[in-house]
């Protein structure tokens, strides 16, 4: 009989279905057990131990201060502050509550671990969320008509001045337009109808223009006064480009040789600098006037250094020339926040834009538009670097510096753009092209914030070098 019982006790311990009945306490028979002895003990020592607990309590305790917190899960939960964050989690937890138990209960779980998520990376706000892109407008401000424009990729038509005002040069004619005012004003025309404008370059400080035409001359004009200054012969063919180094005005021909002007005195031409055997249609001075690029048919970039104070008749030296480009350079950008940097378009057979360092004169990036590269300008506003475009695209690129990746494309054009130029206050460029149309493209306006800090920046140091005048 003993040995019958031993076989039922270990039967009944290989079931697992059964209760252990001589096993540890569960912990919340423990937790239970533990409290009511702890409530116990704290009665005074000269009560009784048959005094009911309620008598116990102090009176002054809040009511419902000991009431437990409800053990069905999913309850809500006392929350000492309930803010925006936190109002996600409450109303998901009294939701779940009142809802019927879930036939799956695999697919409450992942519902609820979705709404967690939820609230945590949506209700804290992280850097990238806040990131603003500005809107660049696809469609331009203004269109205005320029009727007899010459469709010549080596001319340079177009330039604005630091006084806001827009020269155009249409086919024999120069007209200013006051982008202030709405004012247009025949400035220039030339006496014979065979001879046309071929280049356009304000001075500095927007008093003065100088026009360069296809009879070899060079005008200098007052446009306030509406007069010709002077008209300066020393070019054996077209001027096709013009640049501006305070007194030192600069000129390329189709002869391919440059000049510069001395406008202070009557024998002008102070130095002659031959680098390029074809026409010179691209020519800037670097905003500190150190050098002077010039961009040629040749296919070459040049670089020339300042002209020297008292230098007469004088050969410039060449600095260094640059062979990079497979097509005509016109266009040419100096960078104003890193005088040392210079951009240069190549034409149809190059499509290339390149970014060199002058000092060195290695190329730091290049990049293939796939299109003719007629124009470049900076926008400092977001630095950024801006494209016209002929054959085969016909539009104007937003480039971001230096990475050269595509931020914008302004189309709008029917023909190829041939020049574009930037507003004084850098937030609109003007483009003209062989459409016959001048579109202006407000694309770099500064957000309102960092305009005021700027401008804050701006007078502060204003300020400080009138008081170091003084």
């Amino acid at each position: 009989m003993a040995q019958f019982g031993f076989e039922n006790d270990v039967h009944c311990i290989l079931k697992l279905d059964m209760p252990i009945t001589n096993g540890p306490m569960a912990r919340w028979q423990r937790k239970a057990s533990s409290s009511n002895t702890s409530s116990l003990n704290t009665l005074s020592p000269g009560k009784s131990a048959n005094v009911s607990l309620s008598s116990s309590k102090t009176p002054n305790k809040t009511p419902g201060k000991n009431k437990k917190t409800p053990s069905k899960m999913g309850g809500d939960r006392f929350i000492p502050t309930r803010n925006n964050k936190q109002m996600d989690v409450a109303n998901f937890l009294l939701t779940k509550e009142n809802e019927p138990a879930d036939a799956n209960p695999a697919l409450s779980i992942v519902s609820s671990y979705q709404n967690n998520l939820k609230v945590l990376y949506s209700q804290v706000s992280t850097p990238a969320s806040l990131k603003k892109t500005r809107y660049i407008s696809s469609t331009p401000d203004k269109i205005l008509d320029a009727p007899g424009l010459r469709n010549d990729f080596y001319l340079n038509l177009l330039d604005w001045s630091s006084r806001n005002v827009l020269a155009v040069a249409l086919d024999n004619s120069v007209y200013l337009w006051d982008a202030s005012q709405g004012d247009i004003t025949l400035l220039v025309k030339m006496e014979r109808e065979e001879d046309y404008i071929c280049s356009l370059s304000w001075t500095k400080e927007g008093s003065y223009l100088a026009v360069g035409t296809s009879d070899c001359k060079v005008q200098l004009w007052d446009v306030e006064n509406q007069k010709r200054l002077r008209s300066m012969t020393s070019h054996t063919a077209r001027v096709s480009s013009l640049s501006w180094n305070d007194y030192i005005l600069s000129s390329g021909s189709r002869s391919g040789h440059i000049h510069h002007h001395d406008v202070r005195v009557a024998d002008h031409l102070i130095s002659t600098l031959a680098g390029h055997s074809q026409e010179v249609c691209g020519l800037k001075w670097s905003p500190d006037g150190r050098y002077l690029a010039s961009g040629g048919n040749d296919n070459l970039v040049c670089l020339w250094p300042r002209v020297q104070e008292g230098s007469s008749n004088s050969e410039g030296q060449l600095i260094r020339r640059l062979s990079e480009h497979q097509g005509a350079v016109k266009a040419l950008a100096w960078c104003p926040w890193q005088s040392n940097i210079l951009a240069s378009g190549g034409g149809t057979s190059d499509r290339h834009i390149r970014i060199w360092n002058v000092n060195s004169g290695s190329c730091v990036s290049s990049l293939d538009t796939q299109s003719q590269v007629s124009s470049l300008v900076f926008a400092p506003n977001y630095k950024e670097l801006v494209s016209a475009h002929g054959f085969a695209h016909h539009n104007v690129v937003i480039w971001k510096y230096p990475s050269l990746s595509k931020v914008s494309e302004l189309n709008g054009h029917d023909g190829r753009v041939l020049s574009l130029v930037l507003s004084p206050d850098n937030t609109t460029v003007a483009t003209v092209a062989g459409d016959e149309t001048i579109r202006l493209w407000k694309s770099f306006e500064m957000d309102p914030v960092k305009k005021k800090a700027k401008e804050r920046l701006f007078s502060s140091a204003s300020s400080v070098i009138h008081q170091s005048i003084r």
